[in-house]
């Protein structure tokens, strides 16, 4: 998968919030999805190593196959990290690690799902809404917690949703992805209208886990890569001869 260059990625916070309020009325929400609906959806999830700036970021892309989430193809990718932590402008810290590991896949996946806010952001451009616009392809938010907005509950059922409203504006949805656990926040990111975005989200949903299948994989996949890289770095230092 290729990337455009939309803006530098050597920025401070003040220039990461101009550069989303100049993006934020790119995102297209009308669906560019193959008729018949997507055949393959990847999943991106991103963790880090060591901790201070600068980091090292990795970034698991899994692709599955639709609808029987079949494993076609996983990913992982390590970049440095020097964005600080900051609420809000995560798509700067993480995004270079997820394209990287993107850009690795060999088949191009219909539709991109992203733990992370796309429409849901304070200035309506969440790390997933910014990965479409860079991708220029089908992109979808589905955070484990709340950004932004107001909410009632859905009902304890398998794809009940209610919507995320700020404002008086629906920005998103709260979506049951399991009965009994809590619900998972999904917006638009590009290229696709959040009622299809929800419909893709529970179509991915197995077992109990709260995530959908693709950012749960990733999830796991980064997990253990980091948890192998630490073992690794514990294991040389303590081989080292003491001073």
């Amino acid at each position: 998968m290729q990337a455009r260059a939309l803006h530098p990625w050597d920025l401070s916070p003040r220039a990461a919030r101009e550069v989303q309020r100049r993006l934020r009325a790119e995102p297209r929400f009308e669906d560019a999805l193959p008729a018949g609906g997507p055949r393959l959806v990847a999943g991106v999830d991103n963790g880090y190593l060591g901790v201070g700036t600068p980091t090292a970021g990795c970034a698991a892309a899994v692709t599955l196959g639709l609808p029987g989430l079949e494993t076609v193809e996983t990913r992982l990718a390590w970049a440095e990290v020097t964005f600080p932590y900051v609420p809000g402008l995560l798509a700067f810290r993480e995004l270079p690690a997820m394209l990287a590991a993107l850009r690795m896949l060999e088949t191009t996946p219909d539709v991109v799902l992203v733990d992370a806010h796309g429409y849901a952001h304070p200035r309506r451009l969440g790390a997933a809404a910014h990965l479409g616009l860079l991708l220029d392809r089908p992109t979808i938010g589905c955070a484990k917690s709340r950004l932004v907005g107001t909410y009632e509950e859905p009902p304890d059922e398998l794809g009940a949703h209610r919507p995320l409203l700020d404002g008086g504006e629906v920005i998103g949805a709260v979506v049951r992805s399991r009965p009994g656990g809590r619900p998972l926040f999904v917006s638009a990111g590009h290229r696709v209208s959040l009622a299809t975005a929800v419909e893709i989200v529970v179509a991915c949903c197995r077992g109990r886990s709260v995530m959908p299948e693709p950012t749960r994989m990733a999830d796991a996949l980064v997990r253990a890569e980091t948890r192998r890289r630490r073992a690794e770095r514990a294991a040389g230092e303590a081989s080292r001869p003491a001073p």
